[in-house]
């Protein structure tokens, strides 16, 4: 099991594309239900395959979750991931000044 560094960083490498971070943006808007992939393509204007890659890295990061529903797919955000990797990235803020953000 990676380490929760390990975990975060993954995730922080996942969003450090552009085509990415707009999907995830686009599917977090989408609310508990999420998008589906051909709304994610329409937004996004990727072919595919291409978008395939993009979705798989994300859900692979934890970051987005997958579902099928016949012969659609849709994806949500995995908000408990989200919230914790803000939450890394927020925890000892300031601690090194003794002070508070």
């Amino acid at each position: 099991m990676p380490s929760k560094l390990d975990r975060h960083a993954g995730q922080l490498a996942a969003l450090g594309h552009p085509v990415r971070l707009s999907i995830l943006r686009f599917v977090v808007q989408a609310g508990e239900d999420g998008a589906s992939a051909g709304e994610i393509q329409a937004h996004v204007d990727l072919p595919a395959s291409t978008l395939s890659h993009h979705l798989k890295r994300l859900v692979d990061a934890g970051v987005l979750k997958s579902r099928g529903e016949g012969t659609y797919h849709f994806y949500s955000a995995d908000y408990e991931a989200l919230h914790a990797l803000t939450s890394y990235l927020w925890e000892d803020c300031c601690k090194r000044g003794k002070g508070c953000c």
